[in-house]
């Protein structure tokens, strides 16, 4: 079965940013999907759906780069970029090391992780 390009899961413990990252990725033609932590996202039948996730470091329970690690270890490729308002270099190599497709902070440009999903879900560019 292929995945849907422009299906995309959302993991951030805060809702608030979810929705935000939600509607914002909706906007520009995504199908998002909200997570307020990765066990949610784990018992969901959809998981397996998505074409990428979006994944904070700092969720409650299993952390972002717990997940990843699981998912890794499960044999899912799924593309992971991680968007955090984390500024911690330990944790950026990790993620990278681990084979996350990008890494960036909630400060940087909508355009750039906009950029980098549709590169890592093959969705291609819109206009």
């Amino acid at each position: 079965m292929r995945k849907d390009p422009n299906s995309v899961a959302i993991i951030d413990a805060d809702a608030s940013a979810g929705v935000a990252m939600s509607r914002f990725l909706r906007g520009v033609g995504f199908s998002p999907s909200t997570f307020t932590s990765a066990e949610s996202f784990l018992a969901d039948d959809r998981r397996t759906a998505f074409a990428a996730l979006v994944l904070d470091i700092q969720l409650p329970g299993m952390s972002g780069l717990e997940l990843q690690r699981r998912l890794l270890a499960e044999g899912d490729r799924t593309p992971v970029i991680f968007v955090t308002a984390e500024d911690d270099t330990a944790a950026r190599d990790l993620a990278i090391q681990n084979g996350c497709a990008e890494f960036f902070r909630k400060v940087d440009p909508g355009a750039v992780i906009v950029a980098a999903l549709r590169r890592a879900a093959g969705a291609g560019e819109r206009t």
